[in-house]
């Protein structure tokens, strides 16, 4: 199954300030994941925002929130961002069937975000090298249950390629330049 530009769109669940310093390879994480949100944007991909509990674990990390621009943050209290009708509003008015996930914690609010997209009816893309847990064996578990599940699993790389899908545009020099 391809990933389509047309039909996708994406998703950053909780990236915020208090959390993120504890992720495995935070670093490694906020390097990957720029180049996947500035690739999106490149691309023309819209895009979702979501920051859990916001009050305890603070907003989305600078960096992550100035390359998105003027956003609408969908805050939430249930891990799932599906569990938020607000959020599951938004989604169903973008009128898009694949679901680019990137954000913390992979074993929980990615994960159980993934699951009900998957109940839902759509097809969650979970990009690999822009997700990340604590303990980094939390993270090869849930990737592993999101695949048994039916997500779809790539990288930040592979997944903006998939999308430009051929060489000699002006989208695809962007992207080159971006993953180089």
């Amino acid at each position: 199954m391809r990933i389509e530009r047309k039909r996708a769109a994406g998703l950053v669940i909780d990236i915020q300030e208090k959390l993120f310093p504890h992720m495995h390879e935070s670093e490694e994480l906020l390097r990957r994941t720029s180049i996947l949100l500035e690739g999106l944007k490149v691309l023309q991909i819209p895009m979702m925002l979501t920051e859990q509990y916001p009050k305890g674990l603070g907003p989305t990390l600078e960096p992550v929130s100035m390359q998105l621009g003027k956003h609408e943050v969908l805050e939430k209290i249930a891990f799932s961002c599906c569990g938020d009708p607000a959020f599951m509003s938004h989604l169903r008015s973008l009128n898009r069937s694949t679901i680019i996930v990137c954000g913390i914690e992979a074993h929980v609010c990615v994960l159980q975000t993934v699951l009900d997209l998957i109940e839902e009816d759509f097809t969650p893309v979970v990009v690999e090298d822009c997700i990340s847990s604590r303990n980094p064996e939390d993270k090869r578990v849930a990737l592993e249950r999101m695949r048994s599940e039916g997500a779809l699993i790539s990288t930040s790389e592979s997944l903006l390629f998939e999308l430009t899908k051929v060489a000699g545009t002006e989208e695809f020099k962007a992207i080159s330049r971006l993953v180089k």
